[in-house]
């Protein structure tokens, strides 16, 4: 059976019907989401609709908090071009909002970057809402650099940092650094105080310093074990400072590659299902044929949907979001109304968007529908439909 979606571009003021709703108290058979004028769900309920939507399934879209690009397109392209394709591209695998996340650069490209996701997060893009900017980088060790290059790596700048909190224009949403450096506590309460989130990643910090860190302000740990100290009995660590304090958020990238699938269990049984944060880290070979693609300053290759750089480590993902879910349903054993929040409630809320990731009153409608098998048919951002399979 073909399901229409939507009577036109806009979508607002519907009555969506479902043969299940995920909503925040749990399943609603055959429940009726009622979407109003300015993007936000109005009442879920059963009853009278306008669309049906056969026996899919609706869902709250996705939240992508840490993703650098996707379709030949990057953070760092700096183009409102890049940044609208990236944002098609996510809705069409559920995605309903993103934080356009740079890498470690010269200081003009970053910048560049910056001023680029403020302008198009005005002006709007045609899919995927952008959140605001993820800055990660150039603060890092060059232990932990991960893809990050070396000779651009910089020394904590609270002038520089201030500098450009001013050019985003509150847009600046997370800011990831590595915990060790002189001035990472002063920058941490800095950067609390300014509204900005921040993450310890691409660190060799002990963990001592990273709980320093977060008792500074920091609120967790970038894609967990990959870019930082290990987990050791007699030294915990960034992950097991992670693991261990309850203000601190988890990313997990949960490709395959990054982790293993028992690592992953560890951070979901430490973390639990409220602090674990599925992310992709997708670049910009995301949803293209393997070869060589830049990431940031780099050349890096894709085989097999597999990035590396030319010395063999990762650098970044070709994850969609919505198979990191599947992932987890299978890895953790979960049901599909546990996994799917790690995925779009808990990076909601750590980007300080509790307005995402739900279905209830008062929500923004920003919305998936998907077959039994989580394959998307549509996607709804602010009320409006973005993408129709």
């Amino acid at each position: 059976m073909t399901v229409e979606l939507s009577a036109s571009a806009n979508g607002r003021g519907q009555r969506l019907r479902a043969a299940r709703v995920l909503t925040t108290q749990g399943w609603l058979e055959g429940g009726v989401v009622h979407l109003d004028a300015v993007g936000r769900i109005a009442a879920v309920t059963g009853g009278a609709f306008d669309r049906d939507l056969g026996e899919h399934w609706l869902l709250p879209a996705l939240v992508d908090s840490h993703v650098h690009g996707a379709v030949g397109c990057d953070v760092m392209d700096a183009t409102h071009e890049a940044l609208d394709r990236m944002s098609a591209h996510f809705a069409q695998y559920g995605v309903g909002a993103f934080a356009p996340t740079t890498v470690t650069a010269p200081v003009p490209a970053i910048e560049a970057a910056i001023a680029q996701v403020r302008d198009s997060r005005r002006h709007g893009v045609s899919g995927a809402e952008i959140v605001g900017t993820y800055l990660e980088g150039p603060y890092f060790t060059a232990k932990c650099c991960g893809a990050h290059p070396v000779p651009l790596m910089r020394p904590i700048d609270l002038d520089e940092i201030a500098r450009w909190h001013a050019l985003a224009d509150g847009t600046l949403n997370t800011v990831a650094l590595a915990a060790e450096l002189p001035g990472a506590d002063a920058a941490i309460a800095w950067l609390r105080a300014h509204g900005v989130r921040v993450l310890i990643g691409h660190s060799d910090a002990s963990y001592d310093e990273t709980v320093a860190a977060m008792l500074a302000g920091a609120r967790g740990v970038v894609h967990c074990y990959n870019g930082m100290r290990g987990l050791h009995h007699r030294d915990p660590g960034v992950v097991g400072a992670g693991f261990t304090r309850p203000e601190a958020d988890v990313e997990l990238i949960a490709d395959g590659h990054h982790v293993h699938h028992a690592a992953a269990q560890i951070a979901l049984t430490c973390a639990g299902e409220e602090r674990l944060i599925l992310i992709t880290d997708a670049m910009r070979a995301t949803g293209m044929p393997d070869g060589p693609y830049r990431l940031g300053e780099l050349t890096v290759q894709m085989h097999a949907g597999v990035v590396r750089t030319e010395a063999g480590g990762l650098a970044g993902s070709t994850l969609h979001l919505i198979d990191a879910v599947k992932h987890a349903m299978r890895w953790f054993g979960l049901p599909l109304e546990r996994a799917w929040p790690l995925a779009s409630r808990n990076p909601a809320r750590a980007l300080r968007r509790p307005d995402l990731g739900g279905i209830a009153p008062g929500q923004t409608a920003s919305l998936v529908a998907v077959t039994p098998d989580l394959t998307v048919k549509g996607t709804w951002v602010k009320g409006r439909v973005v993408f129709e399979a």
